[in-house]
């Protein structure tokens, strides 16, 4: 069976919405297609601010709120967008962001970390833990609970959440009480039987992916890689927080979501996790109202909600 019958048939409209693009000769041209506006919500409130980047630069911080905030003190998720390392904003993820206040009422920011060729690792993952940092020394200020910090992002901001949760571990930095790398792109070595499965040119695939590590990794590419780079290279995942992932099963990132779920699970971390069939990568922001696109956003929408009352794994009747 060839790749586009084994798409959920809700989903293949997705598959002729955005051109495709082959990495790293697109790259230019990629960066130039603005993201999908999304429809300002009045229940929150956005604005940008500027924050000290890992090597002293100007980082834009781009900060949701309730808009009808008052006092007392809010959860906060630090969330790292998409975009294999190389392309992406904050603002492509102005939708999703302002989801996550509306459910689990917190505030939400969203650092515009540096991306690669230009800025090879570490810059990327500095920059996120540089925006970590500040955030939890800001708690006051920003009228956050400091207890209640979680992290998360899709595809390579799920990559960052996980070596953001491995460093911060290894530092003894800031202290997270959840984290959701969704789909992340975790794993350099693209050997697993999904990275050599996904090729069709329409969704993230195999070239593109191969591509993106190069440029990402740079002149570490030939040398020994760092978890914080490739968090699938970890010795161990003890001691991280709860975790929620989710993937497509035609994602070229199904495999290694599943050893990083059954690693989380074997290093005394509770995990929850979906496995999507029909999914290709990122397919509930191509085909938003199609039912699986729903519900695979309302699991990490609710994933979230329970983390920050306390509840890192099902409740019943939910």
């Amino acid at each position: 069976m060839n790749f586009i019958d084994r798409v959920a048939p809700a989903l293949k409209q997705g598959l002729t919405l955005n051109p495709p693009f082959q990495l790293p000769e697109d790259l230019k041209k990629a960066r130039r297609i603005p993201p999908n506006d999304a429809p300002r919500s009045p229940q929150v409130r956005i604005a940008d601010r500027q924050i000290p980047g890992a090597d002293g630069q100007s980082m834009e911080l781009r900060v949701y709120e309730p808009a009808d905030k008052e006092g007392g003190v809010l959860p906060a998720l630090l969330w790292l967008h998409g975009g294999g390392y190389v392309l992406g904003d904050p603002r492509v993820d102005d939708g999703i962001c302002q989801n996550f206040v509306e459910a689990a009422g917190c505030i939400v920011f969203s650092p515009d970390y540096r991306l690669a060729p230009e800025h090879p690792f570490p810059a990327g993952i500095e920059d996120c833990y540089a925006a970590l940092v500040w955030v939890a020394g800001n708690a006051a200020e920003l009228g956050i609970d400091v207890q209640r910090i979680a992290i998360g992002g899709p595809s390579a901001g799920g990559g960052l959440t996980a070596a953001l949760a491995l460093l911060a571990r290894d530092r003894g930095g800031p202290s997270i009480c959840f984290q959701m790398p969704l789909y992340p792109m975790m794993d350099d070595r693209n050997v697993t039987p999904s990275s050599h499965e996904i090729t069709h040119p329409a969704v993230w695939n195999r070239a593109n992916n191969l591509a993106a590590w190069k440029m990402y990794l740079g002149e570490h590419a030939n040398g020994e890689i760092s978890p914080y780079a490739a968090p699938s290279r970890a010795q161990s995942l003890a001691g991280l927080p709860p975790t929620y992932t989710c993937v497509g099963q035609l994602d070229p990132f199904r495999d290694e979501t599943l050893e990083y779920v059954a690693r989380l699970a074997q290093d005394g971390v509770d995990v929850e996790f979906q496995l999507y069939p029909g999914g290709y990568h990122a397919f509930e922001h191509s085909v938003p109202d199609a039912e699986i696109s729903k519900r695979t956003k309302d699991g990490y929408l609710n994933a979230l909600t329970r983390a920050f009352r306390g509840q890192s794994g099902n409740s019943e009747g939910e």
